[in-house]
């Protein structure tokens, strides 16, 4: 299935050219198997490459069609939950192993970019979170806090500095956390292919797995026109996982994002609202996101789908908001649409399952993407180099949580009402 304005809205419009990818119509022996084309998959390939081990990549639609092209492009480190719900819930040692890996994950991103001389709008000036009321200024009063003592670049800012910063009077403050920034994430995801073609990775779309089984002390992947052996095998599927990878599909749930683009703002309006490009995500209990791409356009994020009585609801949502935030855009129009699956987990941490003998997998991202799938995917090449490699995440199994229909059913109808409202 290929990309398109209605999929992938402003992404597959601006976004570089994708590689030159054709189906599997072979039969080829391998180190390493990578099932997933999104930014995990492609990180693990490109760094298994580079480190001379022969790894394919096999993608059931074209590189990026999953959350990994649709995202908002903010590249924050570690997770939405604070620091100490994540030491709370692992335990101090590996709560605080997870902050380390990816707190530094947002490195990782810019520093494959500038190797690799990626193409992907690419500004690394911080993420403002920004307070909606006193209950949202006490949050990130306590964010500060807790990543300070873990000795994390973050600064909050006053009403008028965060006034000044986005251009908006609607919040009462803001934490700027200047370890993030943001991309173009479909842009990326294709540079991250083209970087592991050029370092010998062999890629393949429109070859959706059929079958996995063991056959002679290794893997065999069946796909509609060719089969691949492999030593290991890397799930990198997350929110799109299919039936072949039930126990990773029944985990998560799904949770939808949406977001809509404005045309090219005129210069006298861009000089006064995220002049910096930082990326701004707000405190309020539906997560709302904005930031500007290089051409001056705004990119309005929140929870839900435009589907149903959805597209109508949220559209005039988007707009409201803005016209809140920027009284000179009360009439904009927007010209490009779409939204994406996040794959969210029962304690909004991800998971790592060894889900057989070498196969492997992180996923359950929780909106939190670029970052933690970039690093992820090193560490899981890392862990295939030297099996004694320490992982941030101790192995467990893939849970069932309970009404997972229910519950995505639940977000999708409580986001239209609360834009509704």
């Amino acid at each position: 299935m290929s990309l398109t304005n209605e999929t992938h809205g402003l992404w597959e419009k601006t976004a570089i050219s994708a590689p030159l990818t054709a189906r599997l119509q072979a039969h080829l022996q391998v180190d390493v198997a990578v099932i997933g084309g999104g930014i995990t998959g492609l990180s693990a390939a490109l760094h298994l490459a580079e480190k001379g081990a022969k790894v394919v990549v096999l993608e059931a639609q074209q590189f990026g069609y999953g959350g990994s092209g649709r995202n908002a492009g903010l590249v924050n480190p570690g997770m939405w939950v604070q620091p100490e719900v994540v030491c709370a819930e692992l335990g101090e040692e590996a709560g605080e192993r997870l902050l380390s890996v990816l707190g530094e994950a947002p490195s990782l991103v810019f520093d494959l970019i500038s190797r690799h001389g990626i193409d992907c709008e690419a500004v690394r000036n911080g993420t403002l979170q920004c307070a909606v009321g006193r209950s949202g200024l006490h949050e990130i009063q306590q964010r500060e806090e807790q990543w300070k003592r873990r000795g994390a670049p973050v600064r909050l800012l006053d009403a008028a500095e965060t006034a000044n910063r986005t251009g908006s009077t609607q919040f009462t403050g803001a934490l700027l956390d200047e370890r993030a920034g943001t991309i173009q994430p479909l842009s990326y995801v294709r540079g991250l292919a083209r970087a592991a073609i050029s370092k010998g990775a062999s890629l393949f779309s429109e070859s959706a797995v059929l079958d996995i089984k063991r056959e002679f002390n290794c893997w065999k992947i069946r796909t509609e026109t060719g089969t691949i052996l492999a030593d290991w095998v890397v799930a990198s599927t997350n929110a799109y996982s299919d039936s072949l990878l039930s126990s990773l599909k029944r985990e998560i749930i799904p949770l939808y994002y949406f977001q809509f683009a404005t045309s090219p703002l005129p210069d006298e309006i861009r000089r006064h609202i995220l002049t910096n490009r930082e990326g701004l995500i707000c405190t309020r209990s539906v997560v709302t996101s904005l930031r500007a791409d290089a051409a001056g356009r705004l990119i309005f994020g929140s929870v839900g789908a435009l589907r149903n009585i959805g597209s109508a609801v949220h559209r005039a949502y988007a707009r409201r908001s803005l016209g809140r935030m920027f009284p000179m855009l009360r009439d904009v129009k927007f010209e490009a649409e779409w939204f994406g699956t996040i794959a969210a987990t029962t304690n909004s941490l991800p998971r790592y399952h060894e889900l057989d003998r070498q196969v492997i997998s992180f996923h359950g991202y929780n909106g939190r993407g670029i970052g933690t799938g970039t690093v992820f995917g090193r560490i899981m090449a890392n862990r295939i180099l030297d099996p004694k490699q320490d992982m941030p995440l101790a192995a467990t199994d893939p849970e069932r949580p309970l009404f997972r229909g229910v519950r995505s059913g639940y977000y999708e109808a409580g986001s239209v009402l609360a834009h509704l409202f």
